[in-house]
């Protein structure tokens, strides 16, 4: 299989097919057309509405419809395409083509993609064509199915096969074209290649069908009585664009509030009239690039807050071409109402490539670490492998000390960082997990610790998942529970799967969030269950899970705004932070009952 990342060149795919086949392929056709022929396979005319569709547009839909399996097993052994006049699917490999068994094991469906779209790109050892002319004129054109020192047997479609004695070949040369045709797509609709795609990337061993069938469901049932999203600050407050929210560490019924575009944090006061006052914490547009994506993203009030008064904050920076993430550190004053006025000491600074993808959110765990979320930095499909890449800081969560410094650094790498000891000098010490795409919100379970991340898909499923030390994620090998790209695929490298992937069908970017545990005293039916929201569709989803594995999902309400994240007080009660409007949300569980 060819790189499935890499552009699908204009001149790959020419109108006139039978002069790209460089004079071997004719006698492919001649084949076709003995068995039955491939209806307008000779035809640029996309089966599609009538409309001519480029290669890249059949490419496009294909990654990002899922597809009906079933309908393209129809395709795979009908007339339209007939793929199993040279494929099998049962591992006998008695036909021509390679044996397809565990197709969706083995290959991403980008690669499936372009071995269908551009057969010839990249031809499996074993399977190309070969051309023989025999003493007496003939010539025979198949693949090597047998060879010994007497004679050759070779494979054409279905089960014509050509038995030739060794003693009788003039010339036997190997095609650099692939006896599957360059244009097979075009007899499809964009629906029926996705299908066909589809059917594909189905044919796994059963134990990961299985298992990925179980993790990323089809359906996903709602409450009876779903639980109720209460306005509770913000109405009338002009709020733009927050990003953040969560109750002030140590003052009771004090709000704090992130607006990502204004770099402004806010506190926002309850009074007991129902009124709501806001004052300043800090503003800092001075130090924060802003665009649409791009601005004050994340929030974390040191552990020790009451004593050291320090907080700190994400945002991006921008200096000529140059593009950079910080995790900057401040100090409130004595009344731990506002800013001290003190500058910001920056305490990480990195490059990024692009102005996608930089995370993430900050949180202090358990430890008393500072864990940080970082996107693969774009662009998309993550082409230069950032999230695999242990000597970059993109598509990874890293965790760092903030009350030490190590060898000149203005911050300590924790000794029992999982890569702290490895052999390459130039991987990053300060990585925690990796194989993440866009880690879009994550925080701890206050009962046991778990770290839950909610992490943005690329094309077809949006992820939660629990990460633990050391763990390689997948992206952008895996997306979801299926192989997305080959490229930087390492033997025996191991994948941590998600708990559950989200279907396009459900959602386009999650907004991860917490897991619910009641306040002292009190039970309920959501209790260990992880909330969570995609950002787009604005539907509102319980998890329940044992060992990483998904037992329960459902959708248990719908916010009336876009979700941008989750906040949490400290008592336990959760918020949705909508991103339009302007208003905290606030999840009533009570009439609602998880099940």
């Amino acid at each position: 299989m060819n790189d499935p990342m890499a552009e699908l060149p204009e001149n790959a795919f020419p109108g006139k097919a039978m002069t790209r086949l460089h004079g071997w392929s004719w006698r492919w056709f001649a084949l076709v057309a003995f068995c039955g022929g491939i209806p307008g396979s000779l035809s640029l005319q996309a089966a599609d509405s009538g409309k001519v569709f480029s290669p890249k547009d059949y490419r496009k839909h294909a990654m990002t419809r899922s597809g009906d399996a079933k309908k393209g097993e129809e395709i795979f052994y009908g007339r339209k395409a007939l793929c199993s006049q040279c494929h099998s699917t049962d591992g006998s490999n008695q036909l021509a083509g390679p044996d397809l068994k565990a197709a969706g094991d083995k290959f991403s469906r980008a690669d499936l993609i372009l071995s269908v779209l551009q057969p010839s790109s990249s031809i499996m050892t074993g399977f190309s064509l070969s051309v023989i002319t025999t003493k007496d004129g003939k010539t025979y054109s198949g693949v090597v199915k047998q060879s010994s020192e007497k004679e050759l047997i070779i494979a054409g479609m279905g089960e014509l096969r050509h038995r030739i004695a060794k003693s009788d070949i003039r010339e036997q040369l190997t095609s650099p074209v692939s006896m599957m045709p360059a244009n097979l797509h075009v007899a499809l609709s964009r629906d029926e290649f996705s299908d066909l795609v589809a059917y594909l990337e189905n044919l796994k061993d059963e134990r990961s069908r299985v298992r990925n069938e179980h993790g990323t469901p089809l359906d996903i049932p709602r409450l009876e009585k779903p639980v109720k999203l209460v306005p509770f600050l913000g109405e009338g407050l002009g709020l733009e664009k927050p990003v953040w929210f969560g109750e002030h560490p140590v003052i009771d019924d004090l709000f704090v509030l992130l607006e990502k575009s204004r770099a402004r944090i806010s506190l926002l006061e309850r009074k007991a009239d129902g009124s709501v006052n806001r004052s300043l914490f800090v503003e800092i547009p001075d130090e924060v690039y802003v665009t649409n994506d791009e601005g004050l993203l994340g929030l974390a009030f040191h552990p020790d807050f009451v004593e050291n008064r320090k907080y700190y904050f994400m945002h991006e920076v921008k200096e000529g071409a140059r593009r950079g993430m910080v995790i900057g550190e401040r100090e409130a004053r004595i009344d731990l109402r506002a800013d001290s006025g003190k500058p910001t000491r920056n305490v990480l600074e990195f490059d990024v490539a692009t102005e996608f993808h930089h995370g993430g959110g900050i949180e202090f765990g358990p430890d008393g670490c500072l864990y940080i979320g970082m996107g693969d930095g774009g662009p998309q499909e993550d082409p230069h492998g950032h999230a695999q890449d242990l000597t970059s800081f993109s598509g990874k969560l890293m965790r760092i000390d903030v009350d030490k410094r190590t060898e000149g650094k203005a911050y300590g790498i924790p000794e029992d960082n999982p890569f702290i000891h490895h052999a390459n000098p130039q991987v990053r010490r300060e990585i925690f997990a990796y194989g993440l795409r866009q880690p879009w919100r994550f925080s701890f379970d206050p009962a046991n610790g778990e770290l839950w991340v909610g992490d943005v898909g690329q094309n077809r499923f949006e992820e939660v998942t629990i990460v633990r030390a050391g763990e390689n994620h997948g992206w952008n090998v895996l997306e979801g529970f299926e192989l997305f790209s080959t490229r930087y695929r390492k033997e025996n490298a191991r994948f941590v799967a998600p708990v559950v992937s989200f279907r396009r069908k459900h959602g386009v970017s999650i907004t991860g969030g917490y897991v619910f545990r009641s306040p002292d005293g009190e039970t309920s039916s959501f209790d260990g269950v992880y909330i969570c929201a995609d950002y787009q569709s604005k539907r509102i989803w319980g998890i329940r899970q044992k060992e990483r594995k998904l037992k329960v999902i459902r959708e248990i309400g719908n916010c009336p705004d876009r979700v941008v994240s989750f906040g949490r007080d400290r008592s336990g009660s959760l918020y949705a932070v909508g991103y339009d409007k302007g208003i905290i949300y606030s999840l009533d569980f009570g009439a609602a009952a998880f099940e």
